[in-house]
């Protein structure tokens, strides 16, 4: 199983997805931004270290507000840690997407997201974690 771990980056009331790009897998799809942990490694520092890679930020991360685990038709399942991130020093960069967008989470349902993060998708855009 892959262990990953996401952000649910808040900024005035809005929360930050990521689509990846036509050259990735599941390509064009929408998700939170965030990564494999490493082995040996904390799923925080896991975190801050993908956030730094893909948006140039040293994130403030929270607490886990949600773990999915999902397995693909393709036989693959990963186990996703979502983590709130309220602050960050640095200036957000797209190092690595397609595109990203602060987008309200009733306006989350509108987006072609990783079926796994359907779920997340469908809590956060009911109100809950946050």
């Amino acid at each position: 199983m892959t262990r990953v771990v996401a952000a649910i980056m808040v900024k005035d009331g809005k929360v930050l997805i990521c689509q990846r790009t036509k050259h990735q897998s599941m390509p064009l799809k929408w998700e939170f931004p965030g990564g494999k942990i490493e082995i040996g490694e904390q799923p925080r520092d896991a975190l801050r270290r993908e956030l730094d890679e893909e948006l140039g930020i040293n994130a403030e991360v929270s607490d886990e507000v949600s773990r999915i685990v999902h397995t693909y038709a393709n036989g693959g399942t990963v186990e996703l840690r979502f983590f709130v991130v309220r602050g960050f020093a640095g200036t957000l960069e797209n190092r690595i997407f397609r595109d990203i967008q602060w987008v309200s989470p009733a306006d989350l349902p509108k987006y072609d997201f990783l079926a796994a993060d359907e779920p997340l998708v469908r809590d956060l855009a009911g109100g809950k974690l946050l």
